[in-house]
């Protein structure tokens, strides 16, 4: 099984090949954000890097959306949706609703946590989670403060 960096290499030489320079380019893009995490990090690129580097590449992409929305570019607000799209084939399914909120409400009863104060209890021990990969923790954040009072 090759791993998610691999396939996204052999992405970028399949797009090449096929003079796809729109797709060619955002995947070089991004692989080239991979090595610069790898390199700043000093750690090899394995899929929990390359998952971080993506989720931050869709993350930000998101977020100059909402700045474009303001802004009125429909055209640029197109181009981050399709390249979010293009990301988000690499990126692993995150967890549905149900199982997010079961965990969250498990994870609280474990920690103990009792108020909003001790949300980074809550965080922490769902970060060392098994499914920590699959988490947004963005999302997370929102969930838990709904259920602390």
């Amino acid at each position: 099984m090759s791993t998610i960096y691999e396939t996204l290499r052999a992405d970028i030489i399949t797009a090449v090949k096929a003079r796809d320079s729109a797709l060619a380019t955002i995947l070089r893009t991004n692989d080239g954000a991979i090595q610069r995490s790898s390199m700043d990090l000093n750690k090899p690129i394995d899929d929990e890097l390359v998952t971080a580097t993506l989720r931050k590449a869709v993350k930000n992409l998101s977020a100059a959306n909402i700045e474009f929305e303001k802004g009125a570019r429909p055209d640029l607000i197109e181009a981050n949706l399709k390249e979010i799209a293009i990301l988000e084939k690499y990126l692993p399914k995150g967890l549905d609703a149900a199982k997010l909120e079961a965990l969250v409400v498990e994870t609280i009863a474990v920690t103990g946590a009792l108020s909003k104060k001790e949300m980074g209890k809550v965080i922490g021990a769902l970060k060392q989670h098994p499914q920590a990969g699959l988490i947004d923790f963005g999302a997370v954040s929102k969930l838990i403060q709904a259920k602390l009072p």
